[in-house]
């Protein structure tokens, strides 16, 4: 199926085109949107700015997604998921936010997922959000905050280790708290009559205090994921904070009601792994975060260099992409967290999408992390695609 750049008639913040990245994009009766803050051209500058608290700057990223929905002819009724993606400076403020939310879907209850960020590419931005949305909206809503697409993707809010009193679990333990995190997203997808088994991806964030035992994670996911055979994609971040004090991890689940196959390009380096580099699953393929890593050697390639680290990252991508039957011509999201240190010679990472992918463009969002798993790199990508 042919993916659609949406291309809204009146779009008065910025002009869209130049960009590497569409403002949304169509499958079928589905849309998935970039990540939409309150950035707008200030024609007395001449610049891009951002203004506004947190209040004004949701309104403003809502109006975008409005009008863009609205060009693809859907409205904020048929959205099944909502990410939220918040900056560290923002996020005590971020009960605004939710505000507004439930003003503009006034009792709709798609998933929302919230992400904090160490900070948006735009340094004044204090939200950035993503909207996922089908014809109808969700086919069904679970307790909990789980909602079902009607494509048969099941999509959970972010999963904290916070008990049903309020309180942080585990306290200072890790593994304690991954393992409450996976048990808590298994009981949503009971609700709606599924299990971790049908989970397509996991992505994490975490602390760089607790990088150090992050691998011990690997035991819980052992247990608790592959049950039916296949690991989801997965993907791990740092952020320097995450919700609220206590909290060591907080979990993304997205499930599927169809089948899963695991997709493999040949690297053996995923035979010991709990997690997969793709998973088809209905006319999707979920895949995993890449980085700059020698499949073969398992070693950082490029260190210090992001652009480079960026051709390789999009490269194993299309490796998956090519495995599933696909090309970049299906690849409808990218998310891309990038490091500080990164941050100097980022802009040169377009013209590597340019050069790789196809348009239209797939819907993106850029986030600024604290660090990456593996301290060498500066650049993670978590992409999405649609089957042929």
């Amino acid at each position: 199926m042919t993916l659609h750049a949406i291309r809204p008639s009146r779009f008065p913040w910025f002009r869209y085109d130049g960009y590497s990245f569409s403002l949304g994009l169509t499958h079928g009766g589905d849309a998935w949107l970039s990540g939409h803050s309150a950035s707008e051209y200030d024609a007395e500058s001449g610049r891009i700015v951002v203004r506004g608290g947190m209040t004004g700057q949701t309104r403003t990223a809502y109006a975008k997604i409005e009008a863009i929905l609205g060009a693809a002819g859907l409205t904020f009724a048929d959205v099944t998921r909502v990410t939220e993606n918040v900056t560290v400076a923002g996020i005590d403020s971020y009960a605004e936010a939710a505000v507004v939310r439930e003003e503009i879907f006034a009792g709709h209850r798609p998933a929302v997922s919230t992400v904090v960020v160490d900070r948006l590419l735009r340094p004044a931005a204090l939200i950035e959000i993503e909207v996922h949305a089908g014809k109808g909206g969700p086919v069904a809503s679970s307790p909990g905050g789980v909602a079902e697409a009607p494509d048969g993707t099941v999509f959970l809010p972010t999963v904290l280790p916070v008990d049903e009193r309020g309180e942080v679990v585990c306290e200072g333990d890790l593994t304690g708290q991954y393992a409450y995190c996976l048990d808590r997203a298994d009981r949503l997808l009971r609700g709606a009559g599924l299990s971790l088994d049908a989970a397509v991806t996991t992505y994490d964030h975490t602390t760089p205090a607790t990088r150090d035992v992050y691998r011990r994670t690997h035991e819980v996911r052992k247990e608790r994921l592959g049950g039916a055979g296949v690991y989801p994609g997965a993907g791990g971040i740092l952020m320097s904070r995450l919700h609220r004090p206590g909290v060591l991890v907080a979990l993304d689940v997205t499930a599927s009601r169809h089948p899963l196959e695991a997709v493999n390009p040949g690297w053996s380096r995923y035979d010991t792994l709990t997690y997969t580099p793709g998973v088809k699953s209905g006319g999707m393929l979920w895949m995993s975060g890449f980085a700059a890593l020698d499949m073969d050697t398992q070693r950082a390639v490029h260190p210090g260099d992001v652009v480079a680290q960026a051709e390789v990252t999009y490269e194993a991508i299309l490796r998956v992409l090519e495995a599933a039957g696909a090309g970049p011509e299906h690849l409808i999201s990218t998310i891309e967290f990038v490091c500080p240190e990164g941050l100097r010679d980022y802009r040169g990472v377009a013209e590597v999408r340019k050069r790789l992918l196809r348009e239209p463009w797939p819907a993106s969002t850029g986030a600024i992390c604290a660090g990456l798993l593996r301290p060498e790199f500066l650049i993670e990508v978590f992409p999405a695609a649609v089957l042929p």
